[in-house]
């Protein structure tokens, strides 16, 4: 099932911290393309991903308990020498089948959120078509949505993803030329476009082509190995090797270095032998104030990481 991984990040399944403890630190974070996170992790959410919910929030049915996420040691590695591994290892990938419209998108995600270290495992199901979303509400009840057209909205459903990567240049030049300019990702949502932020060419290509990484269930190999060359050429890119996750597990750390002193660091954690998103992951590099008080510590960690993930038949059907 390797080929139908991924991200929760459909963008159906991104967290949605606590509004009164995260405020306008949220709000700064999804402004500046760190997330959410989101993927940004993963996916990517990350991941973003920068990323907010759009399509739905399956609830949670229990919290495991998960260890925490103590310092390790990382290596900075040659991000040219890594991301040309990686197009290596995942150009080789077949291209898997196309789910049918009427089959759903599975996703199993723990959330960790900064403030307190608390997780919940979220469970989610995402029609291909993008028609219905199913999931636990707040009374453990399951429940399965029709999602409206919304014309002003700027996800897109797993199968419009399969569609708009599958018409995506495979140069690495000529579509790192496109994403910078993609003007879907300009333009919405609509309340978005008429702020007069400006984003850098750079910084939006970088988060683009993270959400990108995100939709493994729908990503063509070659375009995937396009994405990894094309990143290696955006100023700022890094990765560090041994990044661990809130659950534990260690992987390659893809992150974009910001001008000035970082407060956060946002990786794109990755399998670091099949190069697949395993969380979107923001770490504070120091104490955060909020009117003179400390709202985030050192070391406080905000991430999606996905526990499982696939292609089922019916909602509520797990791979």
């Amino acid at each position: 099932m390797d080929d139908l991984k991924i991200l929760g990040e459909m963008r159906a399944d991104a967290p949605t911290p606590d509004a009164d403890r995260l405020g306008g630190v949220r709000r700064r974070v999804i402004r500046d393309g760190r997330r959410f996170a989101l993927m940004p992790s993963m996916l990517i959410a990350a991941v973003a991903a920068v990323l907010v919910v759009a399509i739905a929030v399956p609830m949670s049915r229990s919290t495991p308990e998960v260890p925490g996420t103590p310092p390790v040691r990382t290596v900075l590695l040659n991000s040219e020498t890594a991301l040309e591994k990686a197009a290596k290892t995942v150009e080789k990938r077949t291209l898997a089948p196309e789910p049918r419209a009427d089959q759903w998108v599975y996703s199993k995600i723990l959330d960790r959120q900064p403030a307190d270290g608390e997780t919940t495992v979220r469970e989610g199901w995402t029609r291909y078509d993008g028609k219905q979303t199913a999931g636990w509400d707040f009374k453990g009840k399951f429940k399965v949505s029709d999602v409206p057209p919304d014309p002003d909205d700027d996800d897109l459903s797993p199968q419009q993803y399969r569609e708009k990567l599958l018409k995506l240049p495979t140069d690495p030049d000529k579509l790192l030329r496109h994403v910078k300019d993609d003007r879907h990702w300009v333009d919405y949502p609509k309340e978005e476009a008429q702020s007069k932020v400006v984003e850098d060419p750079n910084s939006r290509a970088y988060r683009i082509l993270s959400l990108y990484l995100g939709q493994q269930a729908v990503m063509p190999p070659k375009l995937e190995a396009a994405i990894f060359r094309a990143m290696a050429k955006i100023p700022g890119v890094a990765i560090e090797q041994g990044v661990r996750d809130a659950t534990g597990r260690t992987g390659l750390g893809l992150f974009r270095r910001t001008e000035g002193e970082e407060t956060t660091r946002r990786y794109l954690i990755l399998d670091p032998r099949t190069y697949r998103a395993m969380a979107d992951q923001t770490i504070w590099l120091r104490d955060e104030l909020i009117n003179g008080e400390v709202a985030f510590r050192k070391g406080a960690v905000f991430s999606d990481v996905e526990l499982a993930s696939g292609i089922v038949d019916k909602p509520g059907q797990v791979p």
